[in-house]
Protein backbone atom coordinates (compact mmCIF):
# COMPACT_ATOMS: atom_id res chain seq x y z
CA UNK A 1 0.00 0.00 0.00
CA UNK A 2 1.75 3.58 -0.53
CA UNK A 3 0.88 5.90 2.42
CA UNK A 4 1.89 9.17 1.54
CA UNK A 5 3.38 12.30 3.77
CA UNK A 6 0.29 13.19 6.00
CA UNK A 7 -1.81 16.23 5.12
CA UNK A 8 -3.63 18.09 6.96
CA UNK A 9 -7.84 18.28 5.55
CA UNK A 10 -6.79 14.44 4.51
CA UNK A 11 -9.25 11.56 5.61
CA UNK A 12 -7.62 7.76 5.71
CA UNK A 13 -8.78 4.89 6.77
CA UNK A 14 -7.65 4.41 10.07
CA UNK A 15 -7.62 1.63 12.79
CA UNK A 16 -9.50 3.90 15.73
CA UNK A 17 -9.51 3.77 19.58
CA UNK A 18 -12.44 5.51 20.94
CA UNK A 19 -11.13 7.38 24.53
CA UNK A 20 -13.47 4.93 26.53
CA UNK A 21 -11.45 1.36 24.76
CA UNK A 22 -7.77 3.20 25.58
CA UNK A 23 -8.85 3.83 29.16
CA UNK A 24 -9.93 0.66 29.16
CA UNK A 25 -6.29 -0.53 28.53
CA UNK A 26 -7.30 -1.70 24.51
CA UNK A 27 -4.23 -0.02 22.35
CA UNK A 28 -6.27 -1.69 18.96
CA UNK A 29 -8.97 -0.37 17.02
CA UNK A 30 -11.89 -2.33 16.95
CA UNK A 31 -13.30 -1.16 14.03
CA UNK A 32 -11.47 0.49 10.96
CA UNK A 33 -12.90 3.88 10.13
CA UNK A 34 -12.63 7.18 8.05
CA UNK A 35 -10.32 9.65 9.91
CA UNK A 36 -9.65 13.16 9.34
CA UNK A 37 -6.20 14.55 9.81
CA UNK A 38 -5.95 17.91 12.26
CA UNK A 39 -2.70 18.20 12.90
CA UNK A 40 0.54 17.28 11.11
CA UNK A 41 3.64 18.17 12.92
CA UNK A 42 7.49 17.28 11.93
CA UNK A 43 9.11 15.26 14.57
CA UNK A 44 12.79 14.26 13.40
CA UNK A 45 14.94 14.30 10.95
CA UNK A 46 14.08 11.32 9.70
CA UNK A 47 11.06 12.62 8.30
CA UNK A 48 8.69 11.07 10.63
CA UNK A 49 5.60 13.29 11.58
CA UNK A 50 3.43 13.27 14.83
CA UNK A 51 -0.30 13.23 13.37
CA UNK A 52 -3.69 14.05 15.19
CA UNK A 53 -6.34 12.26 13.88
CA UNK A 54 -10.32 13.07 14.53
CA UNK A 55 -12.69 10.16 13.62
CA UNK A 56 -15.83 10.17 11.99
CA UNK A 57 -18.89 7.97 12.75
CA UNK A 58 -22.45 7.24 12.08
CA UNK A 59 -23.28 7.34 15.60
CA UNK A 60 -24.97 11.07 16.33
CA UNK A 61 -23.18 12.90 18.92
CA UNK A 62 -24.72 13.57 22.39
CA UNK A 63 -22.87 16.74 22.35
CA UNK A 64 -23.14 18.61 19.14
CA UNK A 65 -21.12 20.86 20.07
CA UNK A 66 -18.11 18.03 20.24
CA UNK A 67 -18.46 17.17 16.25
CA UNK A 68 -19.08 18.31 12.69
CA UNK A 69 -21.69 16.76 10.18
CA UNK A 70 -19.70 16.00 6.69
CA UNK A 71 -22.14 17.46 4.31
CA UNK A 72 -23.51 13.78 1.44
CA UNK A 73 -21.78 15.84 -1.65
CA UNK A 74 -18.50 15.53 0.38
CA UNK A 75 -19.37 12.18 1.30
CA UNK A 76 -19.92 11.05 -2.13
CA UNK A 77 -16.76 12.41 -3.42
CA UNK A 78 -15.19 10.65 -1.19
CA UNK A 79 -15.94 7.49 -1.69
CA UNK A 80 -18.03 7.25 1.61
CA UNK A 81 -21.42 6.26 2.63
CA UNK A 82 -24.78 8.33 2.08
CA UNK A 83 -25.63 7.60 5.72
CA UNK A 84 -25.16 10.69 7.84
CA UNK A 85 -22.07 10.83 9.60
CA UNK A 86 -19.99 12.82 11.92
CA UNK A 87 -16.26 14.02 12.19
CA UNK A 88 -15.87 13.84 16.78
CA UNK A 89 -13.49 16.78 17.55
CA UNK A 90 -13.50 16.49 21.33
CA UNK A 91 -11.84 12.28 20.77
CA UNK A 92 -8.65 12.28 18.95
CA UNK A 93 -5.76 9.76 18.23
CA UNK A 94 -2.30 10.76 18.38
CA UNK A 95 0.88 8.51 16.72
CA UNK A 96 3.48 8.92 15.01
CA UNK A 97 2.94 8.57 11.10
CA UNK A 98 2.79 5.89 9.10
CA UNK A 99 2.30 3.60 12.02
CA UNK A 100 0.89 0.47 12.56
CA UNK A 101 -2.94 1.56 12.11
CA UNK A 102 -3.45 2.97 8.33
CA UNK A 103 -6.15 0.58 6.42
CA UNK A 104 -6.41 0.43 2.66
CA UNK A 105 -9.69 2.10 1.29
CA UNK A 106 -12.21 -0.02 1.03
CA UNK A 107 -12.07 -1.34 -2.73
CA UNK A 108 -8.65 0.65 -3.54
CA UNK A 109 -6.24 -1.34 -1.61
CA UNK A 110 -3.29 0.30 -2.73
CA UNK A 111 -3.85 3.88 -0.46
CA UNK A 112 -5.35 4.55 3.12
CA UNK A 113 -6.31 7.73 1.87
CA UNK A 114 -9.82 8.37 0.62
CA UNK A 115 -9.02 12.18 0.07
CA UNK A 116 -9.45 15.77 1.01
CA UNK A 117 -11.86 17.70 3.01
CA UNK A 118 -12.95 20.67 1.11
CA UNK A 119 -11.23 23.73 2.79
CA UNK A 120 -14.16 25.86 4.05
CA UNK A 121 -15.30 22.43 6.18
CA UNK A 122 -11.44 21.73 7.17
CA UNK A 123 -11.67 25.41 8.36
CA UNK A 124 -15.12 24.85 10.46
CA UNK A 125 -13.07 21.43 12.22
CA UNK A 126 -10.29 23.37 12.85
CA UNK A 127 -12.31 26.09 14.33
CA UNK A 128 -14.30 23.98 16.65
CA UNK A 129 -11.12 22.49 17.35
CA UNK A 130 -9.66 25.48 18.61
CA UNK A 131 -13.25 26.80 20.52
CA UNK A 132 -13.02 23.67 22.27
CA UNK A 133 -9.29 23.56 23.19
CA UNK A 134 -9.87 22.53 27.12
CA UNK A 135 -12.13 19.91 26.36
CA UNK A 136 -9.87 17.67 23.79
CA UNK A 137 -8.84 14.08 24.64
CA UNK A 138 -6.21 12.40 23.22
CA UNK A 139 -4.99 8.85 23.05
CA UNK A 140 -1.69 8.29 22.70
CA UNK A 141 -1.41 5.58 20.25
CA UNK A 142 2.30 4.79 20.23
CA UNK A 143 1.94 3.80 23.75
Amino acid sequence: MHIPPPKVGHVISYSYVWRYEYESGRREGSKDRPAVIVLASACDDAGRFIVTVAPITHSPPTDLAGAIEIWPKTKQRLGLDGERSWIIIDDLNVFTWPGYDLRPVPGKQNTCVYGPLPENLMRQVQAAISARSGVHIQSNRDE
